[in-house]
């Protein structure tokens, strides 16, 4: 697939010098286990990038839960990190790849096409007795120049100016019961963005933990218009990025995401809220 490796194609490539292996696991509301893990054991020459310190900004009043970082400052993050403008970066985690896509997104968005999210993550690494280790990469920082792309995100007020509009669809990424209102265990409102249907991110993966395939994931999205605009989002913009991706898969090319996501949409006063299921019955 075109955004993701396998576990036998990193093992036979990691040690190519072009190659940059990322772990991006992460805990939400555990926020050193992730780095933690990292120290322990991880994928040999792999350097550790945080959700919250290093791929996200701090949070203010607006922004959602994980704003994106400043672009000055994440570039110098990944250069420091060894990324380049020739590196091929190789992220992985496991947390189902929703944190590795972050990081697959944001490169996407700094211009960066060389980087894949490795399927099924480090666990499945490890259990298929690939090499581990807890030694530390010694960094050589690499230039890395952004050019962004910026038609790859939206912010609220173009949000708001879509509602209704026939013509572009909105995916809220997070579980059906919390995207109908049910329940609401993050943030201060329950619901989600009017005229939003539910494709729960996890739902990219078959039982086995592997990705599913193009033909698959065109099935999760069956009935969106190819040549219509899509717009992702989340609770905080994190797991909204595997459904780009699974997205891109499909064959979709104008998915775009909403980076601040549901925690954004609800700190503006006035936005509407709805609940309930909006999915319309197939051949209507």
């Amino acid at each position: 697939m075109k955004n993701m490796v396998s576990l036998k194609w990193l093992l036979a490539r990691m040690y190519e010098s072009d190659v940059v292996i990322v772990d991006c696991r992460f805990q939400l509301g555990k926020p050193d286990a992730g780095r933690e893990a990292y120290m322990e054991a991880h994928i040999p020459g792999a350097v550790y990038l945080d959700l919250e310190k290093d791929l996200s900004a701090v949070v203010t009043e607006h922004g959602g839960r994980h704003p994106l970082p400043d672009i000055a400052e994440l570039t110098g993050t990944l250069s420091r990190s060894g990324i380049g403008n020739a590196s091929r970066v190789i992220a992985y985690d496991d947390q189902g790849g929703a944190m590795a896509s972050r990081l697959w997104w944001l490169l996407k968005y700094l211009g960066h096409d060389q980087v894949y999210v490795l399927d099924e993550g480090f666990t499945a690494w490890q259990k298929a007795g690939f090499p581990v280790t807890a030694e530390q990469k010694v960094l050589i920082p690499a230039p890395f120049l952004a050019t962004v792309r910026h038609n790859m995100l939206v912010e609220v007020d173009e949000v708001r100016e879509n509602l209704g509009d026939a013509e572009v669809t909105l995916i809220d990424s997070r579980e059906a019961p919390r995207y109908r209102g049910e329940v609401e265990p993050i943030d201060r409102i329950a619901g989600h963005i009017p005229g939003a249907i539910n494709r729960f991110w996890a739902e990219g993966r078959s039982s086995d933990g592997k990705w599913k395939n193009a033909d698959e994931q065109a099935a999760r999205f069956e009935g969106l218009q190819q040549e219509g605009q899509i717009i992702v989002y989340c609770g905080s913009g994190v797991t909204a990025c595997p459904n780009v991706l699974a997205l891109q898969e499909a064959g979709f090319t104008n998915v775009r995401l909403y980076g601040g996501s549901w925690s954004d949409w609800i700190s503006y006063e006035g936005n509407p809220v709805a609940a309930g299921d909006e999915e319309k019955p197939k051949g209507v």
